[in-house]
């Protein structure tokens, strides 16, 4: 097929100059509606409503709602965010960690991701959407092992994607699944072990 004669799949693409203002409203608007009515309970007229753009457009640009929950994500994932630099793989660890606990250790903060998350499992668009932010996210994190190996702190081949996920998964999971709190001295005690487990070697491939 021509990409001349091809429709754009709604929500996908990436508007720039004035209509950025409409999609960051538009962004807005579905993490409200999110926070307070989760996914489910999510429409294309209360975004319209919400963001001030008349339905039309939200239905011309997005589609529906899980191409405003596709682009939420991926507006999210082109923000100028860096991972910490603080000169020790420790410290860097425990700031990662400390992020996730910001982000979901309280019912306010957490409203919004949970229902990112939550839609993931009622739609493929928006699970996809959801894998390429955090593909993208962790991909970001991984300079802070590279750093380390560098410095001498981390065995040279060490995977730093799977050390960046397992500063995560503990606290994901007490989070998500068990529905346990989360909170500094949980993110600190993990970053304390994985940074004992990457010096002992247990993320080298022969390891895994």
């Amino acid at each position: 097929m021509s990409t001349e004669s091809a429709t754009p799949t709604p929500g996908t693409v990436r508007p720039g100059g004035r209509t950025a203002r409409t999609r960051s409203a538009v962004r807005d608007a579905v993490l409200t509606g999110l926070a307070e009515h989760g996914y489910p309970g999510l429409t294309v007229e209360y975004v319209a409503e919400r963001s001030g753009i008349h339905k039309t457009t939200v239905y011309r640009r997005w589609g529906s709602v899980e191409g405003l929950v596709a682009d939420a994500l991926d507006l999210a994932g082109e923000d100028a965010w860096t991972p910490p630099d603080t000169g020790n793989l420790e410290d860097d660890l425990r700031a990662l960690a400390r992020e996730v606990t910001e982000t979901f250790g309280s019912v306010p903060a957490a409203a919004a991701p949970t229902a990112f998350i939550a839609a993931a499992f009622q739609s493929e668009r928006a699970a996809q959407a959801l894998r390429d932010f955090y593909t993208e996210r962790f991909a970001r994190c991984e300079s802070v092992v590279r750093r380390a190996v560098d410095r001498g702190e981390a065995p040279s081949g060490t995977d730093a994607a799977a050390v960046v996920r397992a500063v995560s998964a503990p606290l994901f999971f007490r989070a998500l699944i068990t529905r346990e709190p989360i909170d500094t001295p949980l993110a600190d005690q993990t970053a304390a072990a994985v940074t004992a487990a990457v010096r002992a070697g247990a993320y080298l491939p022969a390891h895994r």
